[in-house]
């Protein structure tokens, strides 16, 4: 993967909306494990009406929060396309009372803004006649009262002549997604797992894909063969490898569910923000619109609060690589690209000063980045005769802080060069 776009992003919008915010179930998983059945689930089609759905108010939100790129849900696992497809009638044009290409929306709105756009699609299909499900633990269970009734009870053998057939299904929708809404510049998909890459064609699959744009950036749910990783709900404690992407709900749900007020608040999705930029990568925030396509007044608070802090430290954020290492500084960094200016992310109050260790570059000047107030510093200790630096201790009172994460802003000397230990220069996380 080289493009520039997705690692200088930092922030994209994840949007889980289905029919299944009708009932303010679990997406597609409700029905699988049997917590409903598949006709009470597909009952929720008759509720679904997109009446207060505004692509261009969404674009706005994603916009006023940061975020450099969208991922919407085109279909999740129960087949549910909510776009115009002539490869089944399951899409919301078709069978809900909305009659509305919500995808064709959604992205006319996103790409005038210049927001990248991202498209989920589940690989696999539970109501499509020619998915055969792979149940839990590989195991038919006794009552298919529960199963999806469109599909038959299976322990993973497919029938070869159905499985080609649903290949190429996947590939005449996703040809339509690739081609009939504009330039989709990321695809997120979901459903691997049921099946191997063999199966899944690959990596016939992945150039068929690239096909329609040869740039086009694929996550790592592609059985072996994406090209960044997505860490979903556990934030990584170390750098992943490569291009890299942590995607997670504003509150405990991807889609809507109508009960769960289980929110994190503004400054802990700040912190995990400011964690994944400080190891190189972007957060993916999903939030969960209405069945009428409102988006919960707490969600768009957090969106638009994300945002406020940003743009107030936006230098801190768009552009930077990944900063120094956390026995350095424990609360996250990031780096000019000169690597010539380091950003500290200060998450609590300061009462007197703050700590940097093993800087060995000289300082130039170092300011708090909102206020652009100037701050003093001495260095204790060190033994120069044998480079080694001493500890940084930078004067900040609670007065100088931010109220919810303080950047501090060094500018150095020269390029960034971080004591080792054992004479090694060390940058990176």
């Amino acid at each position: 993967m080289e493009q520039q776009w997705f690692k200088d992003a930092k922030l994209g919008i994840f949007i889980h909306y289905g029919i299944y915010a009708v009932n303010g179930i679990a997406e597609s998983w409700s029905f699988y494990n049997g917590r409903i059945s598949h006709e009470e689930y597909m009952k929720q089609l008759d509720g679904f009406t997109a009446a207060n759905f505004d692509a261009e108010y969404w674009a706005d939100i994603i916009q006023k929060s940061g975020a450099n790129y969208a991922v919407l849900t085109t279909k999740h696992h129960d087949g549910v396309a909510l776009f115009d497809t002539q490869y089944s009638d399951l899409n919301v044009v078709k069978k809900t009372p909305a009659k509305r290409d919500i995808v064709k929306e959604f992205y006319e709105a996103i790409q005038k803004r210049g927001i990248r756009s991202g498209v989920y699609y589940s690989l696999i299909d539970w109501s499509h006649p020619d998915y055969a499900s792979v149940y839990e633990g590989g195991k038919v269970p006794e009552d298919l009262s529960t199963v999806n009734k469109f599909t038959s009870p299976t322990d993973g053998v497919q029938d070869e002549e159905k499985w080609n057939r649903f290949l190429e299904f996947n590939n005449n929708q996703l040809g339509e997604l690739l081609t009939n809404y504009g330039k989709i510049d990321l695809l997120w998909f979901d459903g691997d797992w049921e099946r191997s890459a063999d199966q899944w064609g690959l990596p016939k699959f992945k150039q068929y894909l690239q096909s329609f744009n040869e740039d086009i950036i694929i996550n790592s749910r592609l059985a072996g063969h994406g090209d960044y990783k997505t860490p979903e709900q556990g934030i990584p404690i170390t750098r992943p490898e490569g291009a890299w992407e942590f995607c997670t709900t504003i509150n405990s749900s991807w889609g809507y569910q109508h009960k769960d007020n289980d929110y994190k608040s503004l400054k802990q999705i700040l912190r995990m923000f400011v964690d994944c930029i400080s190891m190189g990568g972007n957060m993916l925030l999903d939030i969960g619109p209405m069945e009428d396509g409102t988006i919960p007044e707490r969600q768009v608070e957090t969106l638009l609060g994300l945002g406020k802090w940003i743009e107030e430290h936006k230098e801190a954020v768009y552009g930077t690589e990944d900063g120094i290492m956390a026995r350095y500084w424990a609360g996250g960094s990031t780096l000019s690209p000169d690597k010539k200016t380091l950003y500290l992310f200060v998450h609590d109050t300061p009462q007197e000063s703050v700590c940097l260790k093993g800087l060995s570059t000289p300082i130039k000047r170092i300011s708090v980045l909102h206020s652009g107030k100037e701050l003093t510093h001495v260095i204790h200790g060190g033994v120069p005769w044998f480079n080694i630096p001493g500890t940084t201790w930078i004067n900040i009172t609670p007065e100088d802080a931010h109220e919810h994460i303080t950047v501090l802003k060094v500018e150095l000397e020269d390029e960034i060069d971080m004591y080792g230990g054992s004479g090694a220069v060390v940058t990176h996380n």
